[in-house]
């Protein structure tokens, strides 16, 4: 009896994925992939999809980043300052992708690297001006006035973001493009600091809880390190 050493791509390719469901990583979006996509004509539907959700997300950053600083700016809130400069953070990280994902660079492997950097450093973008900000209001004591409106932007974030982010992620696996799967975890972000935001939005309104604002804001900071860090290494998952 002779045995079987010709290589066996099922097998290979679910030794590749134990691993990941071992460490919770279920969709596979925690590291990057082990081979090259096979740009077949799923590949390129793919592609489609992700510049079409790319788009919806500037859409929606520009009309929430716009309306959150005008909000964050008449509270006096540095948290949902820095919240709607996320969301700047995050429209410019969908630019990023649609430019990566059209023309003759959404065949190329030097634009997904410049790419999935320029993700990365859009994220550092966000945190030494919100860093500042809430030093100086923790030292001085400044008390931001109530906001309904940035108390709704921020619960529409929670509600919307979390969707569009794992859409973009499963995308980004199957282009085998950390800089689409980055922008999903930039919208997953968007989504979890929105919580923090709006549990400091709502607590200052109701029992004048001003000092939690500048320690959400210095959590907002601390993540976008953290995540731009996490991105310049090409790791996929928040």
């Amino acid at each position: 009896m002779t045995t079987d050493t010709s290589p066996n791509p099922a097998r290979k390719s679910s030794q590749g994925i134990a691993p990941l469901a071992a460490a919770g990583c279920a969709d596979g979006c925690c590291t990057p992939p082990v081979a090259p996509a096979v740009r077949d004509a799923g590949w390129h539907r793919a592609a489609r999809a992700a510049v079409r959700l790319s788009w919806v997300s500037l859409a929606w950053m520009t009309v929430e980043g716009g309306l959150g600083l005008l909000a964050g700016v008449r509270a006096g809130s540095v948290s949902l300052v820095g919240w709607a400069l996320s969301s700047v953070v995050e429209g410019a990280a969908s630019v990023i992708v649609i430019w990566r994902l059209t023309g003759t660079r959404k065949l190329s492997d030097t634009s997904e690297r410049a790419a999935q950097r320029a993700v990365a450093v859009s994220f550092w973008l966000l945190a030494p001006y919100v860093t500042v900000q809430a030093i100086r209001d923790l030292l001085t004591g400044s008390h931001p006035a109530a906001s309904r409106l940035g108390i709704a932007l921020t619960l529409s974030s929670v509600l919307l973001m979390p969707a569009l982010g794992r859409a973009k992620r499963r995308l980004g696996g199957r282009l085998a493009s950390a800089a689409t799967a980055g922008e999903g975890t930039q919208n997953m972000l968007c989504a979890y600091l929105a919580g923090a935001v709006l549990v400091g939005l709502v607590a200052n309104a109701a029992v004048d809880a001003w000092w939690l604002d500048p320690l959400v804001a210095l959590a907002v900071a601390g993540v976008a390190v953290t995540e731009g860090r996490k991105a310049w290494r090409g790791e996929q998952c928040c």
